[in-house]
This record gives structure tokens, C-alpha cells and sequence, in this order.
């Protein structure tokens, strides 16, 4: 697991932005995607939010969401949910966050039937076994302190037959320990992407939005840890990208 002093950090900025964002201009935190054989048509609302939304659209991708019951567990605030809901047609689609804040916000702000959020901790889900097709995580499990118990209740909460979209970073010694934790989950492995090259596409193509939302958001004291979070170019967090000290993966598992 990362350590945890970035952790504890990751928190107070987290809850920051939960904090000051009045405006509703951070709907997605996670580093974003850019394939540019697969770039997507957005509207020009969702626009300014295409790399986050890409990474989104690469996950929805890899298997059939239409029609099915769907979860996102680490949901933040609740953009990647709403747009695979709104473009992907779900039955129903449940988002879930540790932080009240963020559940909070998400319950006003997003208005789209069939589609609720609601407070819980990844490795103590309140959701009935076998209760949905797809479960999500992205960019979250990093911070959880038990993968083991988080992968249990993705397995539990899963239908028989239904899918595991999963997508996030590991220091790169952390990714053979990590693999055999989804080996013992109990689910097959279905597809293996490393996808740094498209992650530090992304923070590039984005930098100059984040850096002026970091201006405008937060007091300058704080500028330098926003900036590195965000992923802007020259920070630790890119370097640890670009040189692949971190591993960014996406995962597509089935459950037997």
C-alpha cells in the first residue's frame, strides 16, 4: 500500500475540495486517459472533463452495461457514475463513498433515474450478496488497508457471471503482490492492461486546466501539494508515472 503519509494527505485534500468546490467545477479526481484511438465525442459541458471521463469510458467499455444493475464503489463525486449511467444505460446504478461530503454532494447535485449514492467503507459493504452485475473502483483502492477484504465483498456483492471492472496504481514492487490477491478473490481474470502511456498523455493534455483550478481553488500554502496530487507535469506524482515507479493497471474480472 502507498504510504501513509501520502494517504493521510490524499484525505485532507479530498476533504478540501469537498469543502470549497461551491461551484461544482471537480466532478472527477482520478488522472485521466487519452488513447487517441479511442477518443469519444462529449458534449461541450462535459468537455473541459474528457481525460477523466475517458478513463470512465475505457472501464464501461469492456463489457455489456445496459440493462444491468451496476455499483461504483470509491465513487468521489460522483461524475464517472453519472456519465456511464446517462451513456451506458444501466438498470440501476448505486454509488458508494467513505466520505459523507462527497455522498452528500452527490445526492444534490445528480438528478438521473435510477442512479443513488450512499455512505459505506469498501471493506464492509451494506449491499445484499450477489445484488449487482458490474461493480467499478476507480483510482480508490490504493488507500483502503485491506485489499483481501475489499476483494471479498466485490465477490460477494457480485452476481454469478458478472464483472469486476477495476482500474488503479501500485508502486511497481506492489504489482505481483497485488495480482496474487485478485488471483485468491475468487474471480477469473478476464483482461490485463498496463496503461501508463495513456495515463501520462492524459495528465499532459490536462495540465493547464488543473494548474488553474489549483490557483483558483486553493490558498497558495497549498498550491505545491495540489499540484502534485493533480499530476501536473514536472510533479513527484507524474515523474512516478512517466518513469513507472507507479504502475497503472486496468483489470476486467469475471466471477466463476
Amino acid at each position: 500500500m502507498m504510504f501513509n503519509i501520502r494517504d493521510s494527505l490524499f484525505r485532507i485534500w479530498y476533504w478540501y475540495v469537498n469543502k470549497v468546490d461551491k461551484q461544482a467545477e471537480i466532478l472527477f479526481m482520478n488522472y485521466g486517459y487519452s488513447d487517441e484511438e479511442q477518443e469519444i465525442l462529449l458534449d461541450e459541458k462535459n468537455e473541459p472533463d474528457r481525460y477523466a471521463i475517458q478513463l470512465y469510458h475505457h472501464l464501461a467499455s469492456a463489457t455489456e452495461i445496459k440493462n444491468k444493475d451496476i455499483v461504483e464503489i470509491g465513487c468521489g463525486r460522483g461524475g464517472g457514475l453519472f456519465y456511464i449511467t446517462k451513456n451506458f444505460a444501466p438498470a440501476s446504478a448505486k454509488g458508494v463513498d467513505l466520505d459523507k461530503q462527497a455522498v452528500s454532494f452527490c445526492n444534490r447535485y445528480y438528478s438521473l433515474d435510477g442512479l443513488s449514492f450512499l455512505q459505506g467503507d469498501a471493506q464492509h459493504l451494506c449491499l445484499e450478496n450477489n445484488s449487482f452485475d458490474v461493480v467499478f473502483n476507480v483510482e480508490s483502492s490504493h488507500r483502503y488497508p485491506d485489499m483481501k477484504a475489499f476483494l471479498g465483498e466485490v465477490f460477494r456483492i457480485l452476481r454469478p457471471g458478472g464483472y469486476f471492472l477495476f482500474t488503479d496504481f501500485r508502486y511497481d514492487h506492489e504489482i505481483e503482490g497485488m495480482k496474487k490477491e485478485l488471483e485468491w478473490s475468487g474471480m477469473t481474470m478476464v483482461k490485463e492492461r498496463f496503461i501508463n502511456q495513456e495515463i501520462v498523455a492524459a495528465l499532459e493534455l490536462d495540465d493547464e486546466r488543473k494548474r488553474t483550478l489549483v490557483t483558483k481553488l486553493a490558498p497558495k500554502f497549498l498550491h505545491e501539494i495540489a499540484l502534485n496530487f493533480s499530476g501536473t507535469t514536472g510533479s513527484e506524482t507524474y515523474n512516478r508515472f512517466a518513469s513507472q515507479k507507479y504502475i497503472y493497471f486496468s483489470y476486467v474480472l469475471k466471477k466463476r
